[in-house]
């Protein structure tokens, strides 16, 4: 029977003496807010049922009793997909874990297979079949159900086995090295939790608009993250993205002309006229370094080179596509900005030689 924890006490008492790795997962919930509601925590000792912890982070004082696991360096904590769970770690208990084994970054790096789910790369290295039937369950709800503590367990008990296979394997690759850059970049990603400075760029319908209308779609989605925060609500449940670019297109000249916009569109947020336009209208200290959103004028048959390079290498290395550089990062290269921080450290000791080459080629 796997242990429920919902005294601090019982579970520092649990911690007291603690293993050289861990397994660790959590559940939250994050459909109607900004911030991960942290549900649940689950701690493998080891792989027995009772030294799986299910650790009821709604219980008073449950979350500031984990910080000292969490920021214990000398605990590896191994984790699946883990850059959500820290986002809930970092928002709960304000620190994220320290020493930070990533299975499905290991099973990428090690040719496993790449963005393989936890119950995908237990059948792979196990051959069992974990049940998925909780993925979508509601675990802020108090008693947790029989079949939602099965499910909880079941996902951390494998986590021990995983990482000794895949940890072997890095080793016999001499990847380790790799994975700890990785889960380094991850963690302090999580832990800065800084918004992203220009949110205009991933937007489609901002790649067709001119510099005067993206910089206003720039400053309203910079409202928008801080407002969602402040508020903690889903961004897009204050304002859409195409919505704030149809504003920054029209550019109404003032509140009532906003309001009429919003009073015809669906589901708009006509509460939040005033700021809108105060967002809008309000210009940014660095808008002026903001960069464009770009479609499809960069160098196709450029992109291409690169991308077959890319994949050449990875052949070579037996990486899964997409491990070592994504469209987007190439194209980040071909604007002319410096190696992104995925891109740097030992992707950019393999990629170097082969890209640049390429990228310092004359056009056609």
């Amino acid at each position: 029977m796997t242990n429920w924890i919902d005294n601090p006490e019982r579970l520092r008492e649990r911690l007291a003496q603690l293993p050289a790795v861990i397994g660790m997962d959590t559940e939250f919930i994050r459909e109607r807010t900004y911030w991960p509601q942290l549900a649940l925590v689950q701690i493998a000792l080891d792989s027995s049922d009772d030294g799986i912890l299910l650790v009821d982070t709604l219980a008073p004082g449950m979350t500031a009793a984990l910080v000292p696991l969490l920021t214990d360096p000398q605990v590896t904590k191994v984790m699946h997909s883990a850059s959500e769970d820290l986002v809930a770690f970092k928002h709960a208990c304000g620190v994220v874990p320290a020493g930070l084994f990533d299975t499905q970054i290991a099973a990428s790096l090690a040719g496993v297979g790449g963005g393989l789910s936890y119950q995908k790369l237990v059948l792979a290295q196990t051959g069992i079949s974990v049940d998925k039937g909780e993925t979508r369950s509601d675990w802020l709800r108090r008693p947790l159900s029989a079949s939602q503590l099965t499910y909880a367990a079941e996902d951390v008990r494998h986590l021990h086995v995983l990482h000794r296979q895949l940890a072997e394997e890095l080793v016999t690759l001499e990847r380790s090295d790799w994975l700890a850059e990785d889960c380094t970049r991850m963690l302090a990603g999580a832990n800065n939790d800084e918004p992203e400075r220009w949110p205009h760029l991933p937007l489609r319908s901002a790649q067709y608009v001119d510099r005067d209308t993206q910089v206003r779609v720039l400053r309203l989605l910079r409202w928008r993250e801080a407002y969602a925060r402040s508020s903690d609500r889903p961004r897009s449940w204050v304002l859409d993205n195409e919505l704030a670019v149809t504003i920054a297109r029209q550019n109404p000249a003032n509140v009532a002309a906003l309001r009429s916009l919003l009073d015809a569109t669906p589901k708009s947020p006509r509460s939040l006229g005033d700021a809108l336009f105060a967002a809008l209208t309000t210009p940014l200290a660095d808008e002026a370094d903001a960069p464009l959103a770009r479609g499809d004028d960069r160098d196709k048959k450029q992109l291409r080179a690169l991308q077959d390079a890319v994949a050449t290498l990875a052949a070579e290395l037996g990486l899964p596509d997409g491990v070592l550089a994504s469209r987007k990062w190439l194209e980040t290269l071909q604007d002319g900005h410096d190696w992104p921080g995925a891109l740097s450290g030992w992707r950019r000791k393999l990629l170097e030689p082969r890209l640049a080459p390429i990228l310092s080629a004359p056009a056609g």
